[in-house]
């Protein structure tokens, strides 16, 4: 009984002692900032300054990419990879050229000289995409 009463009026008088303490600025201990501020950096960007009652947090994000240099791949799926969907339209392809359909570049059938252009303009596309990959590989 003695220890009990001296405690419980420490206790009560906490929260007024939490309330009365101050930081070195002057601002009230226990309120929040008005404003928190996330910057990601990129570069050589600096963090920048808070003004007033702010936190800024900055972290830097040299590689914009989650997946690693080192393991993307930007060359073909292999067709065991592939999903179903691509096998089957590479399937239908096929079947399209053989038949000498429309839009195939076959000299068999009636429409088969269609595609030609078609192909030569993706022919075109690939090899400009695989120059510009060779060219930025080059350190």
């Amino acid at each position: 009984m003695r220890i009990a009463l001296p405690l419980s009026l420490i206790l009560l008088s906490l929260p007024a002692m939490a309330v009365a303490q101050q930081n070195a600025d002057g601002s009230a201990g226990g309120q929040p900032p008005q404003r928190v501020r996330s910057v990601t950096l990129t570069g050589e960007q600096q963090c920048p300054k808070s003004e007033g009652d702010e936190i800024v947090v900055c972290s830097r994000n040299d590689e914009p990419y989650r997946i690693p240099k080192a393991l993307r791949n930007d060359g073909p799926i292999p067709v065991p990879s592939q999903s179903w969907v691509n096998r089957v339209a590479d399937i239908d392809q096929a079947g399209r050229v053989a038949g000498g359909l429309p839009n195939t570049c076959s000299p068999i059938g009636t429409g088969g000289q269609t595609g030609c252009s078609i192909m030569a303009a993706k022919q075109w596309a690939a090899e400009r995409r695989a120059q510009k990959r060779a060219e930025e590989s080059v350190p």
